[in-house]
Formats: C-alpha cells, structure tokens, sequence
C-alpha cells in the first residue's frame, strides 16, 4: 500500500503497455489485493476483453484499453475488488450484448448490478438528445441509491473520456465538457471526491475555452516563479512554529487549480493580477483536539483576517468533508489560506464517499456516507414526485449546490441548505407535509415572511395549518430541488383537475356545434380515439384539451365518425356554420355556434389564463382562444395582440365574466403627476384608502416638471378600478390618469 494519501490520490493517467493492456492495473492491484482476489480481477479482464474482440475506439486503439484505464482510475483510490470488476465489465452490457443475468451467474448480483447501472439506455429511442441524456442521468441515479459504487464507475469512465478527448470533433468536445461542468463535476463535488472533481473540472475548461485556460495557465506558472520563496518561506515558518510548541504534522503548500481561479475571477469580476491567494496551505496533525491547538498557534504566527474562519469539523459539508478554515495575513501583506485536518479527515477530503471503500482500512466514514445516503434519498423523492426525465435532471442539477448556509431546528438539530434557501426551503427539509401547510416562519423569534432567504446561524420555525397549500409564487424563490419538485408536484394534480374540468366544458361545447352531445357519447366512442391522442384515458384527454394540447373540435370529429348518422349530422352542422359565418358579424356568429359561454372567475388555475398584456378584469368585454401548454388565454376584446388570433376560428372560445367572479385582479395604470417631494407618498396613499394594493411602480421623469409613473394595482372589477383613477385625477398635482394595455 502507497506511504501518503496525497500520493494514492494523485490519479495519474496509467498508459497500458502494448503487450498487456493488464499489467498497469495489475501493478496496481498488487499493491493492496491477494493474489487470489487479482486473479478474479483477471477473470473479469478476460471477459471483457473477449466481449470487445476487435471493437476499437475512435483514436484506431483496442477499446479494451478503455475499461482497463477506468479500472485503472478506481484502483488508484484502492476501491474493493466488485468496483473495479464492474469498471473492468462496465460497457459489455451495452455493446456487446452480454445478458446481466450470465454476469451475474458468473461474478455475482453485486457486480452485474452495478454493470447495469452503469449501462446506458441504448435500445430505447428517443426523439431529441437531450431527453436521451436526461433519461440516462435518471437510469444512473436510480442505481446510485442502490449502491454508490455505480456513480463513482461513471465518474472514473468520464475522466478517462475526458482525457481522450482529442480526437473528436471541436463541438462534441464542447458539448461534452459542458455536460461534464455542469453534471458529473458537481456529483464529484457532491460525494467529496476531491481528485477526480479537479481534474474533470480542468479538462472540461481546457476543452471548452482553450484559449482562456491556455493564457490563465501561462500566468499561474509565471506567478508560481515570482513567488517560490514566499510559499517556503511560509510552509517553512509553519513547520518551525509547531515543532517549537512540540506538534508533530505535515505541512504542505499547493497552488490552485486554473478552473478554481478562472471560477474566482467571473464570480467576483476580477481581473487575475487582483487575485492574490493563488495558494493555500494544508497542515495534516494526529486528532481532532490537535486540530484546534494548532489552529491557535497558527493564530499567533499570523494575524487572522476577519470573518474568515469556518469550522466543518464542528459542522461537516454535506459531502461529509471535514477541517478547519483559516485566512490570514501572510508576510508580504498577501492573504494565506490555511486548511487544518487529521489524516482521516484527509482521506475523506480526497476520497469523499469512496473512502467508504477504501480497501481494509478499517476505519471509519460513516459521516460521508451518511450524507451521500441522504443525498440519494432526496433524489429518489424527486422520483416518485413524477416529472419526466429533464425535470428530474433540473432537479437534481438544483440539489448539486457547493455552498450551503447552516440553519437550526427549534430543537437545535443542524440542516445544511443551499446559499439563498428560503424559509420555503427549510419547511420542505423538515418535511413535505410541513413544506405544503406553511404559512408563515419565526426565524431567531421573529416573524418573517416565507420568501425570506436563510442566513448561517439562523433558528427556523415554521407555522403551519391545515387548510393551506403550496403557492405558484414559491417556484419562483425556492433553491432547493425537494421544495421545487413538491410544489409542481402538488400544483399538477390542481392543474389536472382544473384541466380536466375545463376540457369536458370545451368538448361539450364542440359537440354541440357539432350537432352532437357529450352525455350520449358511449366507452367505445372514447376507446376508438384514445390511441389517436397518445392518451390512456378518458380523463387524460380531457386534461390535454384543457390544456390546449388537443383542440376540441378536432377530438369532437373524432368522436363523431362521419360514417353515422351523427357524423353526417356534424358535417352538415360545420358546412352550416361555415355559411353562416361569412353572412354574420363574428359576435352573432358565436352566438348561434355556440350558446352557453364559458364563464370566468379569474380563480380558475393555470389551464385559464388571464393575459399579462391587456390584464383583463371583470367587466372588461374578452375573448378567449386555445393556446398550447397554457389552456384558454382569456384577452380584452381591444387587445392588440389578437389580431392574428382573429383569423384562428378553430381556436377561439366564447367567454365571458361569471357574476360571481370575484378577487383582485392586477391592472396596469399611468399616472402624470407634478415632480415635487411626497407626491408619490400621496398617491400610494390614495390607491390603499380606495381598498387597492400597489404590486410593482415604474418612474419615468419627463420634462422636470412633470413625472409619469406607471402603476400596476390590483383591483376588484372594472368598477373598482373606475373608482380609484377618479380618485386620483382629483387629486391636484395629478394630470392625467390612464389605464395601460400592451
């Protein structure tokens, strides 16, 4: 076994010899295996090498030399002997045809499983590459939350595809390096492994903009030449500070990574000369009370720079990743960062959930894998929530954060959240029925609203009742993928019930156009046209016409084949309705096609929509047309932007206002007022005294005498509205109110 973890975990690229693509990984299995457990490894390379035959790669090489780098990868970290049997295996389910059952059979469910895991889903088809990437992602986590070990195979085959990359193509190596940026970079952050997460990141910004790592990768070395003697001169006074106090430890200095720096440098908007911790300092001692008496000693060498220290000892990353954080002033007045641990916290660090698997070590992780169980537990949460594949990878793209605020539970128990969580946020990290009955949150004893975001330290307690729900608004403050996947979760089946309503009312009232009638239609009627609309059910199809998917004239034909005598009735309805159109104005034309309106509260869900550019609100002539995703898109009769659906008749519905609508309903309103101090205070005031609310404000100076300001209010009906502009064109320095469309 290799001295020093810094050494097993370098990860160096292993060229396979031409005679015996084995032999590298046999060296390096020798290191910590029994010959009998390396010759069940050979079993497997064996296997794997008859499998793949004369399958080359895309660089004219024997493709066995891609499995045996992946085994290659895994054996550096020293993972048992079933992981680097499945890397060794990884691809012959998928290319070549070999059944998980003769695997299984031959090396145990341990290994096959994890094979399969890892496999991709190359006899399903799909229509576009995304949704076969987002399926693949969703196959691989599902298998991650029945053993790890599949994600960290992924992981190593994506580094060694990074490493080869060259012979491609430049688009597909973009393309693949933002995949890997964005996805499997993160899941390596995610389960702390340190080594491979570098080096993904590195190769995917050399791939992607390689003239930006080109010149970012010149500037380090030349910096790393100006400042060689202050990083000695430091590791050095570190090393004789803690001898002189009687500690034994490792002190070492690294340069960040090109990636890190780059990262730095477009977060904060600087430029690379202004970067001055372009190293940190890692000090490796016996135990954890070690840890912080050194970290005092450290202390007294040089002076701590203020709200820099953290303490993941105390309070572990998620990924279970553990030490404590330092920056100070160094010598030549540069900042110096100082990481303290104990060589298991270092393994851990390196490693993250691998060390789980670290080969007879013995010791303990149970922390990393603790959270790593957490994670995936999260994940599958988001699976049983529904979605299709992309939702899910949103979702999980959401949950790979790497910085986190740490909150209190009214018991005192610690959650880690994303940075910019809401109170939202932790409702649903207590739990999803506290998330969907919150109403309100006390942080640190005081009322705060729910949108309210998180700080470190806070203590959160959450108010619920029974007969609240999760808001559409939510969507747009949550961070978390749990919160976000919850309240779509809960808002679909809303939307599916109000679509389902909404679609039976436009079906109904297609078929009576038709010459038809909803109520005589008969099981067989909708078993003949399901399959015709890709639906299982009746219910199904009547959601995707709320939903504008399926237009209800057509379904209508559908269920009145031309081949009866309802059919015919319905042919010469529509060839009447057709006459009578080019004789009619279009107001008495819908009349006579269709009789009862649809009617409109305004509280109808999402498959009723009211339009954001005329925002139309009760008493206001409208007029509704079917949209696609959306359901009926509800517009004033006045609305510019109808024009083109105008000429649509096959989309419109007929609207119009229930009488018992009622709510507030946003309206946009311009003011022209006097420029003088207090005078927007005097109108706000107006606006609340006449029972409105004040949504959003706009200020457009005109002239310097005047201002215009642009107000979007909420308002009762087209009477309440009235009666608020009067209100304020009495006021004095008011010149002109108006309302505004468009």
């Amino acid at each position: 076994m290799a001295s020093g973890v810094g050494e097993v975990l370098r990860l160096p690229p292993v060229k396979p010899a031409l005679d015996d693509p084995c032999a590298p990984l046999r060296a390096l299995l020798q290191q910590y295996m029994t010959p009998e457990e390396v010759a069940r490894v050979r079993e497997a390379y064996e296997l794997a090498l008859a499998a793949h035959g004369e399958q080359t790669r895309r660089s004219g090489e024997p493709y066995i030399h891609h499995p045996v780098a992946v085994a290659c990868i895994l054996a550096e970290l020293q993972l048992d002997i079933f992981t680097v049997q499945a890397a060794l295996l990884h691809d012959v389910i998928e290319d070549c045809g070999i059944s998980k059952e003769s695997l299984a059979e031959r090396f145990g469910p341990e290994v096959a499983e994890m094979v399969d895991g890892v496999s991709k889903l190359g006899q399903v088809r799909f229509e576009t590459r995304e949704e076969a990437q987002a399926e693949n992602f969703r196959k691989m986590f599902l298998a991650m939350s029945r053993d790890i070990r599949v994600v960290l195979i992924k992981l190593a085959d994506r580094l060694h595809n990074m490493r080869t990359m060259g012979v491609m193509t430049p688009e597909k190596r973009r393309r693949i390096s933002r995949e890997t940026l964005d996805i499997y970079a993160p899941i390596a952050q995610r389960l702390g492994i340190h080594a491979i997460r570098i080096e993904l990141e590195e190769l995917a910004f050399s791939h992607l903009y390689p003239k930006r790592w080109h010149t970012l990768n010149e500037a380090v070395k030349a910096a790393r030449g100006h400042r060689k003697e202050a990083v000695q001169k430091i590791e050095q006074a570190l090393l004789d500070r803690l001898h002189q106090e009687g500690f034994e430890a490792q002190v070492s200095g690294r340069e960040k990574h090109v990636y890190s720096i780059y990262s730095k440098m477009q977060k904060k908007g600087m430029a690379f000369s202004s970067i001055l911790d372009l190293h940190a300092f890692r000090v490796i001692v016996a135990d954890v009370d070690t840890c912080y008496r050194v970290l005092g000693i450290i202390h007294s060498l040089y002076r701590p720079i203020p709200g820099r220290f953290k303490d993941y000892i105390a309070i572990p990353k998620s990924n279970g990743y553990q030490s404590l954080h330092t920056v100070l002033l160094g010598p030549f007045g540069h900042p110096v960062e100082v990481q303290i641990r104990t060589e298991d916290m270092h393994r851990v660090a390196e490693a993250g959930v691998a060390a789980h698997w670290l080969y007879k070590t013995g010791m303990n992780h149970a922390h990393a894998e603790t959270q790593a169980r957490a994670w995936l537990q999260r994940l599958l949460e988001l699976q049983t929530q529904g979605g299709d594949s992309q939702e899910f990878l949103e979702s999980v793209k959401l949950d790979l954060f790497p910085d986190e605020v740490y909150v209190f539970t009214p018991k005192g128990k610690i959650l880690s959240l994303p940075r910019g969580a809401t109170a939202v946020d932790f409702a649903y990290a207590v739990h999803t029925d506290i998330g969907n009955q919150a109403v309100a949150a006390r942080v640190n004893d005081m009322y705060v609203p729910l949108r309210s975001p998180l700080n470190n330290g806070d203590k959160v307690d959450i108010v619920t009742a029974t007969s609240a729900h999760p808001q559409p608004g939510w969507l747009d403050v949550v961070v978390t993928a749990k919160a976000r996947s919850s309240v779509r979760a809960y808002l679909k089946t809303i939307q599916r019930e109000d679509a389902e309503t909404l679609g039976r009312n436009l079906l109904e009232k297609a078929l009576q156009s038709l010459g038809g009638n909803y109520q005589q239609l008969e099981a067989a009627d909708w078993r003949r046209v399901l399959g015709t609309f890709n639906v299982q059910e009746e219910g199904q199809l009547l959601a995707a016409i709320g939903m504008g998917e399926v237009f209800p004239l057509v379904a209508a034909h559908k269920l009145l084949p031309e081949e009866d005598d309802r059919g015919r009735l319905a042919q010469t309805a529509r060839r009447l309705g057709q006459a009578v159109s080019q004789l009619l104005p279009s107001r008495l034309n819908r009349e006579v096609a269709v009789k009862k309106p649809l009617l409109i509260r305004g509280t109808e869900g999402l498959p009723v929509t009211l339009a954001r550019c005329c925002r139309p609100i009760p008493g206001d002539p409208i007029l509704g047309f079917i949209s696609a995703g959306k359901g009926v898109v509800v517009h004033t009769h006045d609305c510019h932007n109808i024009r083109e659906w105008r000429k649509r008749r096959d989309r419109w519905v007929d609207v119009q206002w229930d009488p018992d609508a009622h709510g507030d309903f946003p309206v946009t309103i311009r003011v022209v007022a006097e420029s003088a101090r207090g005078v927007l205070a005097r109108i706000a005031t107006l606006i609340s005294d006449e029972d409105s609310n004040i949504d959003h404000v706009d200020i457009e100076p005109q002239d310097g005498l005047y201002t215009g300001i642009t107000f979007t209010i909420l308002a009762h009906d087209r009477d309440h509205l009235a009666k608020i502009m009067r209100s304020l064109r009495s006021l004095p320095m008011v010149s002109r109110v108006q309302r505004v469309k468009n």
